[in-house]
């Protein structure tokens, strides 16, 4: 009988890029909470004037949302290829919801760029700056998304064609 399981390399990986994923995660969130604190406009502003008088902060927080999905998808990715499921229609689909996050993500920030260029800040450049490597980083992302997810689902086509004729 074969052995069914990952290799120890193979599991170790995955668990070490899943751990950094959920790292990431939670930078991301701590960042998303501590920074309203120490931005200027803030300094002597109260906890509720902070989060619930200022439209652009809900604005942020509700684009950040598809990038936590992204971030789920990418660990559930890493959980099919631990398994050996990589090459699945749940993997192919995660890949996809990924792309569509990316994508997402993409449209928020432009919208949020539209915010800055209208308000009336003397300094735009630092936010737009902010948002271009945003941009920049979900172009890449969706990029990768969409070309493993052609190349898994050619695979997965493929097996299931080869699991038809055998």
């Amino acid at each position: 009988m074969a052995n069914l399981k990952p290799p120890l390399m193979k599991r170790s990986s995955t668990a070490f890029l899943q751990i950094v994923i959920v790292l990431i995660g939670i930078g991301a969130l701590a960042l998303l909470l501590w920074e309203p604190h120490v931005e200027g406009r803030n300094a002597h502003a109260t906890v509720f004037e902070i989060y619930f008088k200022d439209p652009f902060l809900a604005y942020a927080y509700l684009a950040s949302i598809p990038f936590f999905v992204a971030l789920y998808q990418g660990f559930k990715v890493l959980g099919y290829a631990g398994q050996n499921q990589v090459f699945s229609q749940a993997a192919v689909n995660a890949l996809r919801t990924a792309k569509f996050c990316a994508i997402a993500l993409i449209g928020f920030v432009a919208v949020g760029e539209i915010f800055i260029m209208m308000g009336d800040s003397d300094d735009r450049a630092g936010g737009v700056f902010i948002g271009v490597l945003i941009t920049f980083g979900s172009i890449v992302i969706a990029t990768a998304a969409a070309t493993f997810e052609r190349i898994l689902q050619n695979a997965v086509d493929l097996k299931s064609e080869n699991d038809l004729t055998v």
